[in-house]
């Protein structure tokens, strides 16, 4: 019997929740921002009066109020949207336990085993989109199909507060004509590789040629084909799971743009150090480092990753990995706006390594302890006790969290 999978999605999700607190924001253009005291935060969520305008999620504050003059701009109110987000988790857990978060307003179900007591999957969405709406007073998008990554697309294809079935008989007419960047993990990098060999919808892909795919993405691009020919088989874990932690990330967006490979540099090792001192109190150490480059140009960025040496939870070496990669892959055609490392790969800190001639181990180990002592220093004094000297200074970096960049999910080459 074919599965069946829900994913839901709240429509403008940090949007809808303030006009909830205020109900005097429905109906207008108005926008959830970051640091809205000033004009360097950026457009977390939008109405759907902003997005008509042209406002864009990512967008800086001051590009938006050029899109659109009247908007109304609020900061953000996370522990409202924490709070919002359990209270769809219930609801979804009515009708199954296997529920999978995929951020704070999207999740996916399994409701195979639900149709007995609710009804066709299409029967069980409708209930759900109409519960949340009655019980919330927001709404919800529903995609149903066979698999994960179609139920995802079919909850972006329609919205606000719609449902769209990607059935087994359906889904090739109405999946395989949509853009290749409309598929789960496309992100823009891998979305211009694809245009560069004349991919450009999702059937152009589904029927591309395997090997040549792996030799342009690697495994990556197996996977993606894959998916674009509906053999996602991968599961929705049950509301109980507890993932391990795969990595650890820490993204920015500066306060002015960044022109000079120093100045990134700096950056990257101000958010080393918030990685360093996560993998610590995970009592993990990473084997690899990616980064993550967005220009002033939205649309443009660069991602790649490799490998360390060692597995290490050194702030300055997972910095300097981010950096090598950046030096050797950024050709500077627009300054830099934000900038992502994550530490991934993770093992166990006291995993046993081999060590090679050509490296200094003694070094290594008084680094580590160095590195020891600077996060107690910091844990009992606070974060900013102990700098590095080359942090001092402006760095360009909100002094909140507001700015967080939170990278989409994508495939990183």
């Amino acid at each position: 019997m074919s599965r069946v999978i829900l994913h839901s999605d709240a429509n403008s999700f940090y949007a809808s929740v303030e006009m909830l607190r205020n109900p005097a924001l429905r109906g207008k253009a108005m926008a959830v921002c970051g640091s809205t005291e000033d004009r360097h935060g950026i457009v977390l969520a939008k109405s759907e009066q902003a997005k008509k305008a042209g406002v864009k999620t990512g967008q800086a504050n001051w590009e938006a109020r050029q899109a659109c003059p009247n908007l109304i701009i609020v900061p953000p109110h996370y522990d409202q949207y924490l709070r919002f987000s359990k209270a769809l988790r219930n609801i979804y857990q009515q009708y199954t336990d296997q529920v999978e978060p995929y951020g704070m307003d999207e999740c996916w179900l399994d409701v195979t085993g639900s149709q007995l007591l609710f009804g066709s999957g299409e029967e069980i969405a409708q209930k759900i989109r109409k519960q949340v709406k009655r019980e919330l007073g927001i709404t919800v998008s529903v995609g149903v199909s066979f698999n994960k990554i179609f139920a995802k697309l079919g909850s972006d294809m329609k919205k606000p507060d719609a449902i769209t079935v990607l059935s087994p008989e359906n889904w090739k007419e109405r999946v395989w004509e949509l853009p290749v960047s409309d598929l789960l993990y496309v992100g823009p990098q891998t979305t211009r590789k694809f245009a560069s060999r004349g991919i450009y919808t999702i059937g152009d892909l589904a029927h591309y040629p395997v090997e040549s795919l792996q030799t342009m993405l690697g495994k990556n691009g197996v996977m993606l084909r894959q998916f674009a020919n509906g053999e996602d088989t991968s599961r929705v874990m049950p509301a109980d799971y507890e993932r391990g932690v795969k990595s650890v990330s820490r993204g920015i967006t500066c306060t002015e743009n960044l022109t000079t490979t120093e100045e990134v540099w700096k950056v990257m090792l101000e958010l080393s150090q918030d990685i360093g001192h996560q993998l610590r109190m995970y009592g993990l150490a990473a084997k690899g480092v990616r980064v993550y480059i967005r220009e002033s140009d939205i649309s443009c960025g660069l991602a790649k990753q490799s490998r360390v040496l060692f597995p290490t939870q050194s702030p300055l070496e997972i910095a300097q990995a981010a950096r090598i990669q950046f030096i050797d892959n950024y050709k500077w055609n627009n300054p830099v706006r934000a900038v992502c490392v994550s530490a991934f790969d993770l093992v166990p800190k006291d995993t046993p390594v081999q060590i090679t001639l050509f490296s200094d181990d003694e070094e290594r180990m008084r680094r580590q302890k160095l590195d020891d002592c600077v996060d107690h220093i910091r844990e009992r004094f606070g974060k900013r006790s102990i700098i590095a000297a080359s942090l001092m200074g402006e760095l360009h970096m909100p002094d909140d969290g507001r700015n967080t960049v939170h990278m989409p999910g994508m495939m990183y080459t």
